[in-house]
């Protein structure tokens, strides 16, 4: 006997067009698409701003300070960085939504037929994604929490991003924290990246190592870029001596030894 095709079963509601494409994994494959492409462009960007703290306290102060001046000719300041803070916030909980929905309707797949799921063609990062996923966002609450909120900080100074990184990642088990979660982050950039074309149509056999080739560079680049920021602060090569460039300029208006 010839096993008998699925049921669908059909949403409890009904969402008007074009809503209601989102209720079919096309539809969630391209939401987590086309939201992971946002969110992997933010992790770049971060991490190249983040870079500034090479070039010392004062450099990445005013990074910092220009972050918060975008777009000060047409809206108040920070607002601009706040709209754009929002878009994030939005689509990391579609993201999310979308993969944990593509996971359910996986999972009830499975229980339809009597083969269960094939891990021949899956490598590593693809089989860890519901793991690596979490891990991110339970760092993701962390780094927050300690590197702008300060809740995990007794050293956090308001607006003074070299001073807490440094202050933070002092501390061995805060770096080896920083150090798990970004290869992580790695892992679930690699296959994020790979499948992310995929999910939008792009797959061709004549093109597919160029995929492979671009998930595996975008991964490498931002592990070793956000690896280096708690490793040289270990090194001592990022260390302000507890001294907060923030206060110097509150109390003198230049840091001590600088002449502006």
């Amino acid at each position: 006997m010839s096993t008998p095709p699925p049921v669908r079963s059909e949403p409890k509601i009904k969402l008007p067009w074009p809503l209601s494409i989102y209720q079919t994994a096309v539809g969630k494959k391209w939401v987590m698409g086309l939201t992971g492409a946002a969110l992997l462009s933010f992790i770049v960007v971060h991490m190249i701003g983040n870079l500034h703290l090479y070039e010392g306290p004062l450099e990445i102060h005013e990074y910092a300070e220009t972050l918060r001046d975008l777009g000060t000719k047409l809206l108040p300041r920070t607002w601009l960085l706040w709209i754009m803070r929002i878009g994030l916030i939005i689509a990391f909980a579609l993201h999310i939504h979308s993969a944990y929905s593509l996971s359910r309707m996986s999972m009830a797949a499975d229980q339809r037929y009597p083969g269960g799921r094939s891990y021949i063609a899956a490598n590593f990062a693809s089989r860890t994604m519901r793991w690596t996923g979490p891990i991110i966002g339970l760092y993701l609450f962390y780094h927050l929490a300690d590197l702008t909120w300060g809740w995990f900080n007794p050293d956090f100074v308001r607006g003074d991003p070299y001073h807490n990184v440094s202050e933070s990642l002092s501390s061995i088990p805060v770096a080896i924290l920083y150090i798990v979660a970004n290869t992580a982050l790695a892992v679930h950039i690699f296959h994020g990246t790979w499948s992310m074309f995929q999910s939008l149509g792009v797959n061709s056999p004549r093109y597919n190592h160029l995929r492979r080739y671009l998930a595996a560079g975008l991964a490498g680049i931002i592990l070793v870029g956000n690896l280096s920021f708690p490793i040289f602060v270990q090194a001592g090569v990022i260390d302000d001596d507890g001294r907060s460039i923030v206060e110097e300029l509150q109390q003198h208006g230049t840091p001590e030894g600088e002449d502006h």
